[in-house]
């Protein structure tokens, strides 16, 4: 599905009351402040490469400063962001998640900063650009991206005889092999809150959970790949060749520390997650391109990333929009991946391949390159729709209930779907199921 296409459902929203705001001032370098003497932005962000992209801003810029207020990542900003935008005291720029900007947009938070932009879009590979761009324009600046990659305790592997797979019937093989070798091993955990991870599989195996065709929105989430990918899963649950159940409680990041959970499928950024929890575990793992559905094809979807929005309160927007394109430069690319983050941009991504690879992959000379070489895979044009929030819950709940219960994991997706298109109905718009 195309951008344009999904722009053109967001516009038909904004016409039945919804505005779209945007900036008016021509973009340039030396055009004078908005204000007598310095301002002060204010700016919502979240992960430890903020403050000294702050930092980094502030010394360069003296004339506009910027405040940093770390609120949490997640849906969490996007609400208070919505909240905050109603009550007319939104920050002025706000990082937020690819997925939930469509939502923005039509909540009336993000202002189109096209005219702030221009030339910008060079700056980034087609298919991380078009993650917040919308019908041609422009609604914020990516920042950084995690398209989905295998992380795997690379000691354990071979300690236990495992190829690495390249596809996910190896993958399943793979968990066989392991759980044999070692029963209190697993290849990996299906984890019912992860919503972005299963779409992302589901992506990889050509779902598209929202598309739009003038006024009216098919939602698919129980589509036919959709429900392979969960029936993929269910079989290795009911196999016992994976652990259903959360993340990064006391418990997991135990039998992570143990080598008794022996891989991740998930961002790039994960590398930076699993040390956090396991220091002790330097050197051992390593990342791989994410198994494949179908033999040959190496595309990958984004699990998470995000962007730079400014949003429709700024009273300095072209200001704003100037401190967001600054998420384009080699200083923050640089930040990120001293970080442990992954660069939007490309001379972000260029600077990695001179940079030493996480702590947690630190024996793997090739990290760089292999990450590079996933980026350059994603999937492009990967749309999301107006409630993923209420998708994301219901996704959770749904999927928490059919493992407790011994449900089809399949017939949570049906009522996740069912959820979602209800909820839409009652914002107003016209939905039909996929």
């Amino acid at each position: 599905m195309q951008r344009s296409r999904m722009a053109i459902g967001l516009v038909s929203v904004a016409v039945t009351g919804v505005i779209l705001a945007g900036c008016s001032s021509e973009p340039s370098a030396d055009a004078p402040l908005t204000s007598d003497g310095p301002i002060t932005l204010e700016y919502w962000a979240w992960n430890e490469s903020q403050e000294q992209i702050v930092a980094a801003w502030n010394e360069a810029h003296p004339d506009i400063q910027v405040a940093h207020s770390d609120v949490g990542g997640g849906g969490d900003p996007s609400a208070k962001l919505v909240t905050s935008t109603r009550a007319g005291n939104a920050p002025d720029v706000a990082l937020v998640e690819y997925n939930t900007l469509p939502a923005m947009i039509v909540a009336g938070v993000d202002a189109d900063i096209t005219e702030y932009t221009a030339g910008l879009a060079e700056e980034f590979a087609p298919g991380v650009w078009s993650q917040t761009t919308f019908d041609g324009a422009t609604y914020g600046v990516p920042q950084d991206t995690g398209p989905q990659a295998l992380n795997y305790n690379k000691a354990r592997f071979d300690e236990l005889g495992v190829e690495v797979p390249t596809t996910w019937e190896e993958f399943a093989d793979a968990a066989e092999k392991i759980h044999e070798a070692d029963p209190s091993a697993y290849i990996t955990t299906f984890a019912p809150a992860e919503f972005g991870g299963f779409a992302a599989f589901a992506q990889q195996a050509g779902a598209e959970w929202w598309k739009v065709d003038g006024d009216t929105w098919t939602v698919d989430i129980d589509g036919e790949a959709s429900k392979a990918v969960a029936e993929y899963w269910q079989d290795l649950i009911d196999r016992d060749l994976v652990l259903a159940e959360p993340l990064l409680t006391p418990e997991w990041n135990a039998s992570l520390n143990e080598g008794k959970i022996l891989s991740w499928p998930a961002g790039i950024w994960a590398a930076g997650v699993l040390y956090g929890v396991g220091e002790q575990m330097e050197g051992g793992w390593a990342l791989a391109p994410l198994p494949q559905w179908t033999p040959g094809d190496a595309s990958a979807a984004f699990q998470g990333g995000s962007g730079a929005i400014v949003t429709t309160s700024s009273e300095h927007p072209k200001e704003a929009a100037e401190f967001a394109a600054f998420m384009a430069s080699a200083e923050v690319g640089q930040i990120q991946i001293d970080t442990g983050g992954y660069p939007a941009s490309l001379a972000g991504q260029e600077l990695t391949l001179d940079s030493e690879p996480p702590a947690l992959m630190s024996n793997q000379d090739d990290y760089w390159e292999v990450a590079g070489e996933i980026a350059s895979n994603t999937i492009p044009d990967l749309s999301w729709g107006p409630n993923v929030n209420v998708a994301s819950s219901a996704f959770e709940d749904a999927m928490a209930s059919a493992i407790t219960n011994g449900t089809p994991l399949a017939d949570a997706l049906t009522e996740v779907e069912k959820v979602v298109i209800e909820d839409m109905q009652s914002a107003g718009f016209e939905v039909e199921a996929g």
